[in-house]
């Protein structure tokens, strides 16, 4: 049914942080229920608390576990700035909905940090500044430009000079763009959080389980098992995240591999406020702080998907981000304590693909493609909870498959 990916190689930093244990059952017999959820990361995580909290019936099923896919290897950086900046991202798609995409993407990121604080998660959510620094792509006079058109677009963006960059954050760059409100959480407790939620509300968790086929009707999808069982339900959530479905249309996206490490912690203060970083650079790099003095940097990604080459340059590419890391902030101790790759999608736009399949109207898929998977799950969470409930959301249309 999917093209199976080695999805992450190395030691990511979260198996430093404990997580909860997420109960799984074995699937023996034949079973039904009003929604499916293919996928128990982040993206299945945050649909299965969101449909269970509207009082739908749900089964969750991944082939390998509860968080065993690419969610232990995100940086979780979750920030509402799309990878395509939003002056870029206008003439792709118009100003119209460039501009509503950035807005609902900001959205987004509020709406998980009070859904984090209602169903008190414990995993660490802090409110973060972000900055976007001047590079090889955006240029200062660029960086300007992008920050009067998020204005505009009424997100707040402050245009920093070199000399306050430099003051404030210790930072010699040509410019940069400060944000506000982003968050920073450890996304292995999370996803274990939303689940446990879902569980407490009867949910039903199996695994490891390997879907092989769908077969959709006017009123049902069944769907069967590697193991020969089959589960009957009224709708299905495809949260396979970088694996794709055969059912899914080949849409306008490619595998990438993407490298990160982290240092020791380090009592020192890390930079103001421990700011997300991320350059408007090609290859970019991007960095933030874990609450215990950690400094987690990722970026030279390649356009490539081959595990064994991927895996292999590990070491490599780990000790580049980490001289890139030192020039930026010399007082640092920037040698990796953990260093970890993984495969990762993206699309032209930066903007991911949620929804019904065509033709397809109850089968539905979550594509968090980009740089903003936890932001976009919480998105997908919305959009696709709304749907099953049978109700539209008005931004759907910017994420639809067909769009």
């Amino acid at each position: 049914m999917s093209r199976k990916l080695d999805l992450r190689t190395g030691r990511p930093v979260w198996s430093a942080y404990r997580a909860p244990a997420v109960p799984t059952d074995s699937l023996t017999r034949d079973v039904k229920t009003d929604v499916l959820v293919v996928g128990m990361g982040i993206s299945g995580a945050m649909i299965a608390e969101a449909l269970t909290a509207d009082g739908h019936s749900v089964i969750c099923i991944d082939r390998r576990g509860p968080l065993k896919g690419s969610t232990p290897a995100t940086t979780a950086l979750v920030q509402f700035e799309i990878d395509q900046p939003l002056s870029t991202l206008s003439k792709m798609i118009g100003k119209g909905p460039a501009e509503q995409a950035w807005r609902r993407s900001r959205l987004a990121v509020s709406n998980l940090a009070a859904r984090i604080a209602e169903l008190g998660i414990n995993c660490g959510p802090s409110r973060t500044q972000s900055l976007y620094l001047a590079g090889t792509m955006l240029g200062p006079s660029e960086l300007r430009d992008e920050a009067d058109a998020r204005r505009q677009a009424g997100i707040a963006a402050t245009y920093l000079t070199p000399a306050p960059l430099a003051e404030t954050f210790g930072i010699e760059r040509d410019g940069a763009i400060l944000s506000h409100g982003n968050i920073a959480l450890d996304p292995r407790k999370l996803t274990a959080g939303l689940l446990l939620k879902a569980l407490e509300r009867k949910a039903r968790f199996y695994a490891p389980v390997e879907a092989t086929t769908i077969e959709d009707s006017a009123d049902e999808v069944v769907v069967a098992t590697r193991d020969g069982q089959t589960i009957t339900v009224r709708h299905v959530v495809l949260a396979t995240g970088y694996e794709l479905v055969d059912v899914v249309p080949a849409a306008a996206h490619q595998i990438i591999s993407t490298w990160a490490m982290a240092t020791r912690s380090q009592s020192r203060k890390i930079w103001s406020q421990a700011a997300f970083i991320w350059e408007a650079s090609d290859p970019y790099l991007y960095m933030r702080a874990t609450a215990d003095g950690r400094v987690i940097c990722g970026g030279e990604d390649e356009d490539f998907v081959d595990e064994t080459r991927r895996d292999r340059l590990i070491a490599d590419k780990s000790a580049r981000i980490s001289e890139k890391l030192g020039r930026l902030f010399p007082h640092l101790d920037v040698r990796p304590e953990f260093a970890w790759t993984g495969s990762f999608g993206t699309t032209t736009t930066g903007l991911p693909y949620i929804g019904a399949i065509p033709r397809h109207p109850r089968i539905h898929a979550v594509m968090g493609y980009g740089g903003n998977g936890i932001t976009f799950s919480q998105i997908a969470s919305e959009i696709v909870s709304a749907s099953i409930n049978g109700l539209e959301d008005t931004d759907a249309r910017l994420f639809a498959f067909n769009r």
